[in-house]
């Protein structure tokens, strides 16, 4: 089910908050209920700006209605970062008109870098038009979609697809790296059957035969050679 709120007031007279809390309420509690008991909810929030408690109160609400809030599409960074610490999959794009968008041109420049300082448990899933920073770990059955860079300050430990969109030049680093699965464009690449004896920092990238992973400094020296 999609619940798609009304975009961001140009003035403040124009479909509060408060008036759309009342409107959401309504509809969930009036009428026949057409929906399956723990339908799968996804939140179409657009530009409009939620806080962690307008979150949580749309997401009590849809429980109460026997729903399941699962993902928030929005273009608003603050509402990203809100609903990824609230533990919900998020999809965040610069405009978000529909849940299919059409692929960007060629030379078309990212989205500016999502930073999280969150734990992405099981089932979460974050997607970016542009570089995810996490500051925590990825746990098993988490995963990150950019079509920039990931980077990890912590333990990734789920799935991880850096350059969705193609770009075969993009990195995934992490600093304890112990994936389920790495994606970078259209290769793929699983953990190793015997895991090393150590976790260092490393990076995992394209090279020849397809995606490597070397240690953070011995990719750092050989970054440095190159023209």
């Amino acid at each position: 089910m999609l619940l798609l709120l009304p975009p961001e007031p140009a003035e403040a007279t124009t479909s509060p908050w408060e008036e759309v809390w009342e409107q959401l309420k309504h509809r969930l509690s009036a009428g026949e209920r057409f929906w399956q008991p723990q339908t799968a909810v996804y939140l179409v929030a657009r530009d409009r700006l939620l806080d962690a408690r307008q979150l949580q109160s749309i997401a009590d609400a849809l429980t109460v209605a026997d729903l399941n809030l699962k993902r928030v599409f929005t273009s608003r960074r603050q509402t990203a970062v809100a609903a990824a610490t609230a533990g919900y999959s998020v999809e965040q794009q610069t405009s978000v008109t529909h849940l299919s968008p059409a692929p960007p041109q060629p030379g078309t420049p990212l989205d500016e870098p999502l930073y999280l300082q969150s734990t992405i448990r099981s089932g979460m899933e974050i997607r970016h038009g542009g570089t995810v920073v996490i500051l925590g770990d990825v746990n098993p059955g988490g995963s990150l979609v950019a079509e920039g860079d990931i980077l990890v300050w912590g333990r990734l430990k789920g799935l991880a697809h850096a350059g969705s969109k193609g770009n075969a030049h993009c990195r995934i680093m992490a600093l304890h790296m112990e994936p389920t699965q790495l994606r970078i464009a259209d290769k793929v690449a699983r953990p190793p059957e015997t895991p090393p004896v150590e976790y260092l920092p490393e990076v995992a990238y394209i090279g020849e035969g397809g995606i490597r992973i070397a240690r953070a400094q011995d990719f750092a020296r050989w970054l440095a050679t190159q023209p």
